[in-house]
């Protein structure tokens, strides 16, 4: 019996270590001698201390605790972790393959389900993305066909075993993609450009939009109807989760691109209520005072794109952010929020550091962009108090460089997650050393 007892015991002891999170088994760090750049305020060389996840001290002349690992920063650069704000990291895996790609559902109007049941925690792509000193992401939901609403976005940093290990948020924002004018689609069939009538295609739209306005309201009479006594409104899942959208509880990002799109998509969002926040954004220059005077902050897609219409200049694409924080709109990077042709997604947001570095030749100051892919993103995701600076009280997520993060050649030296020190290998690195080390036939030369 009391071996029993003491096996059950063992059992339990295991299953307590298995679900806590590896916070719990966050080690003391002291980052020390490093030019520490923290986002709310002037960079200065000193260090940063972090124990139990948490960055508690922050300063020229923090004091160290005990025992703590030391890691000397001494001429390299200490940031928070970049931020990827708005992707499908851990949804897919190989795009052709559709047993790994999880990235939409059937159906267009989808609000309760939730990016986090389908995110793969041991995606090669995590790892990946990591070298380039991302530790945190919003993974969100992909529209597929002629998906609108589809569903909550979650916010997750980029390492744990289970997706309850990674998530900070695991609903942090409604997603709608705007039923938008489309005009001009590409055929992969002809692999060419289709064009249909512009009428058409606004009739399309406008009856998308309908259609989305009929679900939102249907949403509020039935939080009306579920808020009366001895309600009979019965149980919805959808209508529930879309509920909570109104009067501002919880957050909502529009995708929309044209300009006479953006400006339907912030009249339905005043319509209803919604907190507001607009992803893709390529025309938002042409609205940046609305969405300045508004306080409607964007989630930028790629900046290295080609004009979208014949006619525009040529850097359209890379003048359109600095033209927005010069109006006094905040901005934030992301590999899913669209613009440009070629790979994107999740297999690029690795790249999104580059992506932001190109906007600083065309307007944006390099100060900006840093804050585009850290602060900015946390405030617009109402996280600004756990997340995007280095200040005592926050998510220790932490990278150490030896240049800035906008520089293809800076290496990432050290990269923390949740307090702990997370390895920069990947399935790139490692096949890189692997050929590199690949024994070659001997030439001529050779001999």
């Amino acid at each position: 019996m009391k071996r029993f007892q003491l096996h059950v015991a063992a059992l339990a002891a295991t299953f307590v270590l298995m679900i806590l999170s590896p916070m719990a088994f966050a080690e003391s760090i002291v980052i020390d001698g490093g030019t520490v750049h923290p986002m709310n305020g002037e960079a200065f060389v000193g260090r940063v201390v972090i124990e139990d996840g948490i960055i508690t001290a922050v300063g020229a002349d923090a004091a160290a605790p005990a025992g703590a690992q030391r890691i000397d920063a001494t001429g390299s650069h200490v940031y928070p972790g970049l931020f990827d704000a708005f992707g499908s990291l851990g949804m897919t895996e190989i795009g052709a393959v559709s047993a790994t790609d999880d990235q939409a559902e059937m159906g267009m109007y989808n609000p309760h389900l939730k990016a986090a049941t389908a995110i793969h925690p041991s995606s090669e792509l995590i790892p990946v993305t990591r070298e380039t000193g991302l530790t945190h992401a919003l993974v969100a939901p992909q529209a597929d066909d002629d998906g609108v609403i589809t569903g909550q976005a979650a916010l997750v940093n980029l390492d744990g075993w289970t997706v309850e290990e990674m998530a900070i948020e695991s609903s942090i924002a409604m997603v709608i993609y705007w039923p938008q004018i489309v005009t001009r689609r590409f055929d992969f069939a002809t692999f060419s450009f289709k064009s249909s009538p512009f009428n058409d295609a606004k009739e399309e739209a406008e009856k998308k939009q309908n259609e989305l306005r009929d679900w939102v309201e249907a949403a509020k009479h039935f939080k009306q109807a579920a808020a009366a006594k001895d309600s009979r409104s019965g149980a919805s899942q959808k209508l529930s989760a879309l509920a909570e959208c109104l009067d501002g509880k919880q957050q909502v990002i529009i995708l929309a691109d044209g300009k006479r799109d953006i400006e339907a998509a912030i009249e339905f969002a005043e319509e209803f209520g919604f907190k507001m926040i607009l992803a893709g954004g390529r025309d938002a220059w042409e609205l940046k005072d609305v969405l300045a005077e508004k306080d409607i902050p964007v989630i930028l897609g790629r900046t290295q794109a080609m004009p979208r219409e014949d006619d525009d200049p040529y850097d359209r694409p890379f003048a359109n952010a600095g033209v927005l924080r010069v109006a006094g709109v905040r901005i934030a990077f992301a590999s899913g929020a669209g613009t440009g042709w070629g790979a994107g997604g999740p297999h690029s947001a690795r790249t999104i550091p580059y992506e932001a570095a190109m906007a600083t030749g065309f307007g944006l100051s390099e100060d900006d962009a840093m804050k585009a892919l850290t602060l900015w993103p946390a405030e617009i995701l109402g996280v600004g108090d756990r997340l995007g600076s280095l200040e005592a009280g926050k998510v220790a997520n932490v990278i150490v460089t030896d240049g800035s993060p906008l520089a293809i050649s800076t290496d990432v030296q050290h990269l923390i997650i949740a307090g702990r020190e997370v390895s920069t290998g990947n399935l790139h690195r490692n096949l890189y050393e692997k050929y590199r080390a690949r024994p070659h036939a001997a030439t001529e030369a050779d001999r």
